[in-house]
């Protein structure tokens, strides 16, 4: 379990003071969520884990205009989240990229069947589903998405995702709502029909 908020502004004021190794126990509770952001709005790994790096060392930074008596999370997904918006910019328009996935299975050895293993069309059908849920969630706009992503992946509170996102928690909970209908307007119209 992470520490508790008085232990993580305690770090934080260290950190503030030039302490490496406090700052470096931040990055350490906060670098799997801030690499999952950078991820998630730049959909590219590399420059995901550039953006990250980034992110950090402009918090790093810009620790003494960090109030501690706030949560610390919010402050930094802000600052990777912007960092990101400043990546994507510079990006030419809509670049178009094609991705070819190999088959990993191709000429590689088989296993044996393992009786207490789920049947293969039930993996095929759980791979198809998040495939269609990926997209849903990939074809919505970049708002929705971060939000989707905040509220449902790393479970951050409204208060923290709307700090994050620097815009009121009423906003938040909008985008959420409408995310969700549309998710769920997308995923019915791609689901098969069923015949009695």
């Amino acid at each position: 379990m992470g520490p508790s908020l008085s232990g993580e502004a305690a770090w934080t004021r260290a950190a503030a003071r030039g302490d490496r190794q406090a700052f470096s126990r931040l990055v350490d509770l906060h670098k799997r969520t801030v690499f999952a952001l950078c991820v998630r709005l730049l959909r590219d790994q590399d420059e995901a884990q550039d953006a990250a790096q980034e992110a950090f060392a402009r918090a790093y930074a810009s620790l003494a205009a960090f109030d501690a008596s706030q949560p610390f999370a919010p402050w930094l997904l802000r600052i990777a989240r912007n960092h990101c918006l400043d990546v994507l910019r510079r990006r030419l328009p809509q670049a178009q990229r094609v991705e070819l996935d190999a088959d990993p299975e191709d000429g590689a050895p088989r296993d044996l069947a393992d009786p207490d293993a789920p049947r293969g069309d039930d993996a095929l059908e759980r791979r198809e589903l998040a495939r269609t849920i990926e997209a849903a969630v990939a074809a919505l706009p970049a708002n929705y998405r971060e939000v989707v992503h905040l509220f449902h992946v790393e479970h951050l509170s409204y208060k923290e995702i709307a700090a994050a996102m620097d815009v009121p928690i009423g906003t938040v909970m909008t985008w959420l709502h409408r995310a969700r209908a549309r998710l769920k307007a997308t995923l019915d119209a791609s689901a098969p029909e069923i015949t009695p």
